[in-house]
């Protein structure tokens, strides 16, 4: 007789910054509720496959799905009229050079409202201050066109979101994620889901337990993205 899913748990506000082991739990992947985010909080999740989600009306919730979605070099998907795109070359990159900017604009425009609520806003910035949260932006003309932002664990990158204000620039800023990022000493790149966007780009699903695995191992490295600089002919097919 298969075994019943266990049930999310509750986090008190200020208590260790632990989580439950996700395997077991439902394929959605709601481990717990509650909580804080605190750096230390924050750090554990990511270190132990597990991400905070929720609204602002909510407390908050930390999913570890399954599977889990990944980018990696070997299966980046360029469509031709995105090689086209790259090779025109008209945009240029940038480097956590407005983090917070970043962030506030991933927030704009959702469907259903954001979860990128001040809440959080404040608690990733306390993350990039402390150099485990980073940001690629995509300027054309001068302008903020487009960017991604995600956390950084060792080895481990996890991209959180994006947003773009030009045509494909999102995927600019991915692709030079991508490249940029195993370029530097990153192995694994996570994507939490499956999208439309994300499936054009080569992503794919691991199970939760390879996830889990592959996050173990990853977080454990010592890789710095301080100093890293996007480059333009790395984005090049």
């Amino acid at each position: 007789m298969a075994r019943a899913p266990r049930r999310p748990v509750l986090l008190l506000p200020g208590s260790a910054p632990s989580f439950p082991n996700p395997v077991g739990f439902d394929a959605e992947g709601l481990i717990a509720f509650g909580g804080d985010l605190s750096p230390e909080r924050l750090l554990a999740g990511y270190a132990n496959g597990v991400f905070p989600w929720y609204s602002e009306d909510q407390v908050p919730l930390w999913w570890s799905p399954d599977p889990r979605a990944l980018l990696s070099p070997a299966r980046l998907h360029i469509s031709r009229s995105m090689q086209k795109v790259l090779r025109r070359g008209e945009f240029s990159l940038t480097w956590n050079s407005c983090f917070a900017r970043v962030m506030s604009e991933c927030g704009k425009e959702r469907e259903g409202g954001t979860w990128v609520t001040q809440e959080m806003l404040v608690a990733y910035l306390q993350l990039h201050r402390l150099g485990h949260a980073h940001s690629l932006e995509v300027w054309v003309d001068g302008e903020l066109a487009g960017g991604v932002y995600g956390v950084q664990l060792g080895a481990l990158f996890a991209a959180e979101s994006m947003f773009h204000r030009r045509t494909n620039m999102s995927k600019v800023a991915l692709v030079a994620l991508l490249r940029s990022l195993f370029a530097n000493g990153i192995e694994l790149l996570d994507v939490q889901f499956v999208t439309a966007h994300l499936a054009s780009l080569g992503a794919f699903e691991v199970p939760r337990t390879e996830y889990l695995r592959r996050v173990r191992l990853a977080s454990k490295q010592s890789v710095s993205l301080l100093a890293l600089v996007p480059d333009l002919s790395s984005v090049a097919p």
